[in-house]
């Protein structure tokens, strides 16, 4: 069978702009990983100063050779306008079809960020997270599956948009999630931290809200396709938890100690309550790993993933 480079293929889906084509893209590229048509990674861990919002968008070049590099953000369509958190209108409860509109827009949008968010997860740390190389395509295997899961996501709620006569990309939305990754960009450990362990896991607490308002106002489909993405999500916190772990022993401290250290120090805001705990614990989490977080005083707010 012949086989092309992962990284270049990662890469792909990353500067691929329209939505529903960068979630095609991310699905072809889990099916491919899954049938064994790319190699593993072969990406040299970056050495590079920590990122600033100004940075270049083209950051790392593949050591296999690859003509394509790494960029520091992906690809984005023209539409949505992009606004400070701050200015983002409110949600809505979900009672009239304009406030359902806003919601599923806002869902939308984390879910296209969220696949790349995974997909730089895998091609960035996919060969730095341990020297073994079956290790290194099990970390691949779970950020790519998480890829395929968010690229559904996203057309799910896309498909739901639609269905109200809107679109993605009719609203504003914000940068709040890649400006997390870009905090993170040179921090493998505050990755896992703060993407899947803080914004993810606040996904686990505010969804069942939004599902059951949903159901109350008779939107069924809308329901149901939050409660996939729900279901999902404890399996992608969880990976965040596994994947800590293990770096944490490899460093001979706990993945706590970890975590706690990295979202202090990368995330600008504090981990929200209340906390969906038995959601939490499906995926690993005890309330002794989130809960002394809720005291960071707020500095600005992110989304979940």
């Amino acid at each position: 069978m012949t086989t092309a480079a992962f990284i270049p293929a990662a890469i792909g889906v990353l500067l691929t702009a329209e939505p529903r084509a960068k979630a095609a893209a991310a699905r072809a590229l889990a099916a491919d990983w899954r049938a064994g048509r790319l190699a593993a990674p072969t990406l040299a861990a970056p050495t590079l100063a920590a990122p600033t919002l100004a940075a270049p968008t083209m950051m790392a070049t593949p050591a296999d050779g690859g003509a394509a590099a790494l960029p520091l953000r992906p690809a984005r369509p023209e539409r949505p306008v992009l606004l400070p958190p701050s200015r983002m209108p409110k949600r809505g409860r979900g009672g009239s079809v304009a406030s359902r509109v806003r919601l599923l827009h806002a869902l939308a949008h984390i879910e296209f960020n969220a696949i790349d968010l995974a997909v730089d997860m895998a091609v960035r740390f996919g060969a730095e997270i341990d020297a073994d190389e079956t290790v290194c395509r099990r970390f691949v295997d779970d950020w790519v599956g998480i890829a395929d899961d968010e690229a559904r996501h996203f057309g799910l709620v896309a498909d739901r948009l639609e269905a109200l006569g809107a679109a993605y990309g009719d609203l504003p939305a914000h940068d709040g999630l890649w400006e997390a990754a870009m905090a993170t960009a040179h921090d493998m450990t505050g990755r896992l931290a703060v993407v899947p362990m803080v914004l993810e896991a606040r996904g686990l607490d505010v969804t069942p809200d939004m599902i059951r308002r949903l159901d109350d106002f008779g939107d069924t489909a809308s329901a149901d396709a939050l409660r996939v993405i729900y279901r999902d999500e404890v399996g992608h916190v969880a990976a965040g938890l596994r994947w800590l772990t293990h770096v944490a022993a490899a460093r001979g401290t706990t993945a706590r100690a970890l975590f706690h250290d990295r979202v202090r120090r990368l995330f600008p805001g504090r981990v929200k309550p209340p906390f969906n705990a038995d959601a939490r614990a499906r995926a690993g989490m005890v309330p002794e790993d989130y809960e002394p977080l809720a005291e960071i005083r707020d500095q600005t707010a992110h989304p979940q993933a």
